[in-house]
């Protein structure tokens, strides 16, 4: 070469296409988006204007843009990996989450059987604190049960009461109704 040709700049992009930050070439000066610049060479000359393709990392003397299909398809497959890598995302943290919550629901189930053996000792406490004004045991147990067998009775009347005042959900069923009419007027 003499020192009036002009030196080819060295492909620096890589094997993955990858330029540096913001996507410009240190060498070559070109942008992730293929567009051309011109770089000066050690010397301090410059080099001829270069190509490179953003998608494949090689130079591209004198070949056309990539078409708009193109450019489309590569969009529409980036956007699929896009949606593909949020799903495996959202997937990962609900395993987390779902294990989390399954060590919580234990944890409570255990504290509602520590409870429940808790009231059954606090049952037996009240039938020895009845015991100690004079009555027999077994009656104190059996006044402990009619206690609960109260309880128990006020909960379920409160309970069918409330279930009582459940009216079925009549706006939704008729706009569901005239919705079905709509339709079959219609076809």
């Amino acid at each position: 070469m003499t020192d009036t040709e002009p030196r080819p700049v060295p492909d620096t992009t890589g094997a993955t296409g990858t330029t540096g930050a913001r996507g410009a070439s240190p060498a070559t000066g070109a942008t992730a988006g293929g567009s051309t610049a011109v770089a000066a060479t050690a010397a301090g000359r410059t080099a001829t204007p270069e190509r490179t393709s953003s998608a494949s990392g090689v130079a591209n003397v004198g070949k056309q843009e990539p078409s708009i299909g193109r450019l489309i398809a590569d969009a529409s497959r980036d956007v699929s990996v896009l949606i593909q890598n949020e799903i495996a995302l959202a997937k990962a943290e609900l395993k987390v989450s779902v294990k989390a919550g399954g060590i919580g629901a234990a944890l409570f189930a255990a504290a509602a059987f520590v409870l429940l053996l808790g009231i059954i000792m606090l049952s037996v406490a009240i039938a020895y604190f009845i015991h100690m004004t004079g009555l027999d045991l077994a009656w104190c147990y059996l006044i402990v049960f009619a206690l609960y067998l109260l309880v128990a009775g006020v909960l379920a009347f409160v309970g069918y009461r409330k279930l009582r005042a459940i009216r079925p959900p009549d706006r939704a069923i008729h706009q569901a109704q005239e919705t079905k009419d709509a339709l079959m007027h219609r076809g």
